[in-house]
């Protein structure tokens, strides 16, 4: 690496270390998330059996507008964050902070559920129709409008500059997390499990996502409707073999878990304190990594769902969450520690996964190759949506079409690229989105309770039909 550019990856790195750190954003995303736990008054669990029957039974709000139905969001949302994140980011976690950062990375996501509900129903509340006829919508939109609303004149200034702030880093933070370090990941795995050249990768990469993205949201949502729920059933399958094959392992496994959140026996070593500080942190820091739960990108693929009302999909969203760390990262997590690999170091959490699934299952390390692929693309596809929404809040929908063409290339730069520069980029560029977007949610979070507690009370087990809503918020405004 030049010496420039390995500058530059080091300042990278210490801003990095900073935003992530325990005095930026994971008090910033945790205490956002309990604020609205507390004032939504648990709605994350009080409403979670009726959410998931109304985006993974019931799957179409009728008579609502949007471009794809409940259903197509929630996989589009669960394509950008159902990643790398769940495979190798919980093996760092574990081999870092211990068994009992699992524990924090449930927590992270149960109040993480309430920021997803919030964020999603302002990305519909606030959506608008772009001049294709399509509608568009997340913090790149709600904060001007919202903060306008609410403040007025003066409020709309300040909420138009956080919007713009969102838009510039989510469409750089595209580039990165969501496209060249997926690309590069899967390459990586294809051609060490299965002696695929890194170029190879990139062309089918190329052309699939190409394939793809030319049919904007509606070919994404098609896509990733039937894609990722094969995708988390196939690695959850996986798992289950290996948690069978160690099933007398589970119990002490929930005990590590539990016991290493309290008592701070961290891998990392050090006194009993730091080592719970450390279990926290990682705790924290990987599962926001995971759900994105409080940045605002699931925000941007609700606001084209078909939905009667901004409630209704902001349940479906929150759901996202609840799947993507309460399910798929927690078999992750059972499966290093019933193994024992989690102990492996930090050096090896790279493949402390496949480590373990091969332990269980014949060619088990190239069935988690497989799923790393699988998850990778899907988040590449996931991306590149938020991505384009927020470059058409820049620019108009001239953007479009040029951003399509840019990110697909990059994809395979991505693939045949060494990418630890890009990899510390994503993350600062991460970050930096999330900021402005909490701001928004604590501001805006008065509005949020007001309108979900008013449909809540005329319609708490989500039945209400269109016409019956439209009537009782009809009767509300007169």
């Amino acid at each position: 690496m030049f010496a420039p550019v390995e500058e530059f990856n080091t300042f990278l790195a210490d801003i990095g270390s900073v935003i992530w750190g325990p005095f930026v954003l994971i008090p910033l995303l945790l205490g956002t998330g309990l604020f609205l736990t507390i004032r939504l008054r648990v709605l994350q669990f009080r409403k979670l059996g009726p959410a998931l029957r109304l985006g993974l039974l019931k799957r179409n709000d009728d008579g609502g507008e949007g471009d794809i139905s409940q259903y197509q969001a929630l996989t589009t949302a669960l394509a950008a964050t159902v990643g790398v994140g769940n495979i190798v980011g919980v093996a760092t976690a574990l081999a870092l902070g211990g068994p009992g950062a699992l524990f924090w990375m449930w927590v992270t996501a149960l109040v993480g559920m309430a920021s997803k509900y919030s964020e999603a129903f302002l990305g519909v509340r606030f959506r608008v129709t772009d001049a294709r006829g399509e509608q568009s919508g997340g913090p790149q939109y709600y904060l001007h409008r919202g903060f306008a609303e609410i403040f007025g004149r003066s409020g709309a200034r300040v909420g138009l500059i956080l919007s713009i702030v969102f838009a510039v880093f989510a469409v750089l933070a595209s580039f990165g997390i969501g496209n060249m370090t997926q690309g590069n990941a899967v390459a990586t795995q294809l051609e060490n499990s299965f002696d695929v050249s890194p170029v190879t990768t990139g062309i089918i990469l190329f052309v699939l996502t190409g394939a793809v993205l030319l049919g904007g949201i509606k070919a994404i949502g098609r896509v990733t409707a039937g894609f990722v729920p094969l995708m988390i059933l196939l690695y959850i399958v996986g798992g289950l073999v290996v948690l069978v094959v160690n099933a007398d392992q589970i119990p002490a496994a929930f005990g590590l878990v539990f016991s290493d959140a309290f008592t701070g026996t961290s891998a990392v070593g050090g006194f009993a304190g730091s080592a719970i500080l450390y279990a926290i942190q990682m705790g924290v820091a990987r599962g926001i990594f995971s759900n994105e739960s409080g940045m605002g990108s699931a925000a941007i693929a609700a606001a084209a769902a078909r939905t009667t009302h901004p409630t209704r999909q902001g349940l479906v969203s929150m759901t996202q969450t609840f799947i993507d760390t309460i399910i798929v990262v927690t078999f992750t997590g059972l499966v290093l520690v019933t193994t024992g690999v989690w102990q492996g170091g930090s050096d090896n959490a790279g493949t402390m996964t496949a480590d373990a699934f091969a332990s269980a299952i014949p060619e088990g390390d190239k069935l988690v190759a497989v799923s790393i692929a699988f998850f990778a693309f899907s988040t590449i596809l996931g991306w590149s949506y938020y991505g384009e929404r927020c470059m058409e809040r820049l620019v108009g929908a001239r953007g479009v079409i040029p951003y399509r063409m840019v990110f697909t290339c990059v994809v395979f730069i991505g693939a045949v690229t060494e990418l630890e520069v890009v990899w510390n980029f994503a993350d600062v560029m991460n970050g930096l989105m999330a900021i402005p977007n909490l701001i928004g949610l604590l501001v805006l979070s008065g509005l949020i309770v007001r309108e979900t507690r008013h449909y809540l009370d005329n319609d708490p087990g989500l039945n209400a039909t269109s016409s019956q809503v439209e009537e009782f918020m009809g009767a509300r405004t007169r």
